[in-house]
């Protein structure tokens, strides 16, 4: 049967950051996907807030976009699930797109921010 993308939904709900070993493939992978706005890693940028990967294969990709009026946040959707069904083990994926917290460049990892931005 071949892996399917399920639609992305909307939702508010609370996350904690990054989990431990269990889903660092996940985020590694995921920060291959490039915002082509800032040529920067979606990971990196802080966009990606969750990852959670069932035993049934499916996973859910908990994620926010820099604006609600983002002109490539289907892309990048489409392409956060891509990359997830490359994964052997990933057979559904469901992105949901949260407004809270709000993205800032806060958000952005500190190495990648102090390169970027001098910061």
């Amino acid at each position: 049967m071949p892996a399917k993308k399920t639609k992305t939904s909307k939702a508010k709900k609370e996350f904690p950051r990054p989990k431990a070993q269990r889903t660092e493939p996940y985020w590694k992978e995921l920060n291959k996907v490039i915002d082509p706005e800032l040529n920067i890693g979606l990971v990196d940028l802080g966009l990606i807030y969750d990852i959670d990967v069932r035993k049934d294969g499916s996973a859910v990709v908990v994620m926010t976009l820099t604006t609600p009026s983002c002109p490539v946040g289907p892309q990048l959707i489409s392409d956060v699930e891509d990359k997830m069904l490359l994964q052997k083990d990933i057979k559904k994926v469901c992105t949901e797109i949260v407004w809270d917290p709000f993205w800032s460049d806060e958000m952005v990892d500190p190495a990648i921010k102090a390169m970027i931005w001098g910061d």
